[in-house]
């Protein structure tokens, strides 16, 4: 119950943050997905089955709130836990180079489903019209930020957690007394 919360209340800061308060900096107008976060983190902690429809439903969230085609988000959120999920049954979990390759692959696999629809609307005139500049910064940035992001999701749901056991005990002794 207290990591379902915790997760709820997570995605929709991060949903408002990269929806409403990114878009207002002009240095963070174009960032990489935030909620890649959000998805990484699920990916490490959990594996069973009701995470695979959490990240379809934050996909169908975030695909309603952009203005990309429509299943980008669930496609690269799926694909993302997939990677993470094969990565993780052969790389130690917790090393740094394991959290900045998947930051890494993880921007790179967003990137890649935008250019390829973009690709299959437009065909190879689109080429010409991309900013592959904006392209190189997201996945440059997505890489540097999202390690930091996840160490600190991790803090703050322990945190988080020990505050949820603190007033439970609370509440038992209460009831006791």
């Amino acid at each position: 119950m207290e990591n379902g919360l915790f997760f709820a209340l997570l995605t929709l800061f991060l949903i408002l943050v990269q929806t409403i308060i990114l878009p207002s900096f002009s240095w963070f107008s174009q960032s990489f997905d935030l909620v890649i976060m959000d998805i990484i983190y699920l990916s490490l902690v959990y594996t069973h089955f009701s995470v695979i429809i959490s990240i379809a439903l934050i996909g169908c969230i975030m695909d309603s709130l952009s203005g990309v085609a429509f299943f980008h988000h669930v496609f690269s959120y799926l694909w993302i836990y997939l990677m993470v999920q094969m990565l993780k049954q052969v790389v130690f979990q917790r090393s740094v180079i394991f959290v900045l390759i998947i930051s890494l692959v993880s921007v790179l696999i967003q990137q890649g489903l935008v250019l390829f629809s973009l690709l299959l609307d437009h065909g190879r005139e689109i080429m010409v019209q991309m900013d592959f500049l904006l392209m190189a910064k997201q996945i440059f940035w997505g890489t540097i930020a999202i390690p930091p992001g996840i160490w600190v999701i991790n803090g703050v749901r322990q945190y988080w957690l020990h505050m949820a056991k603190t007033m439970k005990k609370q509440f038992t002794q209460k009831d006791r007394g």
